[in-house]
């Protein structure tokens, strides 16, 4: 476990009946960051439908995102002399670590609540917060180089660092270095498919435009459904 996780031990609290992570009033930094953890979600979603389109483009869709579509395509670049490896991992780190440290921040701002409101009411919550709670006081520093590797959402590893205090230069170093373990696994990937990786990113980019539409209404037609499911249930 790391010095700043010693310092500051989790302490296992209840779910907190106020859906709202802070207490109290919100002031002008709560009503920042939990805008910006909305707005980062809004931003990912609504890249998804462009995602196919822009394998054409990978630099440009690593770097709005860290896709890992987007790395697995420059590998198969850099095999091919199409790509160059610094600036692959150039673009790489800055598209994943983006939004990381909202994250952190959450946790340090909000402590458990941030665990609580990132859980959310899902059925296994408290599984997952117990869980979380093992992880970081078993690995401390270590389950953020690891994030990538192992099945708890990383988000919740982020807020764990904020909640123990972890200093931000520190989150943002072992950050950096999980995301470079993660963006060297999908160039690595790329590079040993190489032409084929190019092929299909680029087949897919043909039809991305179809592919997108799909997955928009793919999307609606699963809110319709669960909708009318629970409209049904009352």
């Amino acid at each position: 476990m790391s010095e700043d996780a010693a310092a500051a031990p989790i302490n296992p609290q209840p779910p907190a009946s106020n859906p709202l992570p802070w207490e109290g009033k919100a002031q002008a930094a709560d009503k920042f960051l939990m805008g910006a953890i909305v707005a980062s979600g809004l931003y990912l979603l609504a890249l998804m439908p462009l995602t196919p389109g822009l394998l054409a483009h990978p630099y440009v869709l690593v770097l709005l995102k860290g896709s890992m579509s987007g790395m697995v395509t420059l590998g198969g670049m850099i095999r091919i002399g199409e790509a160059s490896l610094p600036l692959v991992v150039l673009v790489s780190i800055p598209g994943m670590m983006m939004f990381d440290w909202l994250y952190w921040w959450a946790g340090r701002r909000w402590g458990r609540r941030a665990i609580d409101v990132f859980i959310g009411n899902h059925p296994k919550a408290e599984k997952r917060a117990a869980q979380l709670e093992r992880l970081t006081r078993r690995f401390g520093w270590l389950a953020i180089i690891i994030a990538y590797f192992q099945p708890v959402p990383n988000v919740l590893i982020y807020a764990a660092a904020g909640w123990t205090r972890m200093r931000l230069w520190k989150f943002l170093l072992l950050d950096a270095i999980g995301s470079g373990l993660w963006i060297a696994l999908c160039i690595g990937l790329g590079y040993a498919i190489g032409q084929e990786a190019v092929d299909t990113a680029k087949a897919i980019s043909r039809y991305g435009l179809y592919l997108g539409l799909g997955l928009i209404v793919v999307v609606f037609v699963r809110q319709y459904y669960t909708a009318s499911r629970q409209a049904k249930s009352r």
